[in-house]
């Protein structure tokens, strides 16, 4: 008998300091107080597309003010990114294993997933928490995830996915739309406290049954 809990992330825990605070520390620490902040995060393996997202953002070199696009995590991958990172001149840097993740989003202008697949993206759901717009690939369960609250783009298009995040940079009324229907989407997400109780419910029926089918217990 298998059963599907439904998988809770917590809203992040805000520090005692205002949120605009919070973002321009963010940000002065990672150098990009006068130009857009893109944020990824995830591990640096091929599952993860991170091929297509650095052809987008060869893409946003033209753009002025250049994004920055920062990439949270580590990988096998890794000495590759910087490779081309390096050759290509991309406004990508690697920040390598993060643990304030959350706090990055908070300062990000847009949130970035560019996997090839997810079930139930961590990135996706920390980012709609945070009330920070998405873009992200229509892949597995994203789009049953985020429902009308991120621009979804196919896999594997580079041109698909810079077009949505430039739209995204120039236009502030869309941004804002977003990060509403972030915070929306997520309100109906199950709790820490529904998934304790649904597995808790699961394992008392079983129990149950185990009882009513004279099943005797470990170690009798």
């Amino acid at each position: 008998d298998a059963r599907l809990a439904p998988v809770a992330v917590p809203a992040p825990r805000r520090p005692p300091e205002t949120a605009d605070g919070r973002r321009q520390k963010a940000r002065a620490e990672l150098g990009v107080v006068e130009r857009p902040l893109l944020v990824t995060a995830g591990r640096l393996e091929a599952m993860a597309g991170h091929g297509p997202l650095l052809d987008a953002a060869r893409r946003w070199r033209l753009l002025d003010p250049r994004p920055l696009l920062v990439v949270a995590g580590e990988g096998p991958d890794r000495a590759v990114l910087q490779h081309r990172i390096d050759i290509e001149g991309l406004p990508v840097r690697l920040l390598g294993r993060r643990e304030d993740v959350p706090q990055l989003l908070s300062a990000a202008d847009v949130a970035v997933l560019s996997s090839r697949w997810e079930a139930r993206s961590l990135l996706a759901q920390e980012a709609l928490h945070a009330g920070v717009p998405l873009v992200a690939t229509a892949v597995g369960g994203v789009p049953e995830l985020v429902g009308e609250a991120a621009e979804l783009v196919p896999y594997g298009d580079p041109e698909a996915l810079a077009e949505a995040v430039t739209g995204l940079l120039a236009d502030p009324v869309r941004r804002v739309e977003l990060a509403e229907a972030g915070r929306v989407r997520t309100a109906g997400w199950p709790t820490e406290d529904d998934t304790v109780a649904h597995v808790l419910s699961v394992y008392d029926e079983l129990v149950q049954t185990f009882l009513r089918e004279g099943v005797d217990g470990p170690g009798r």
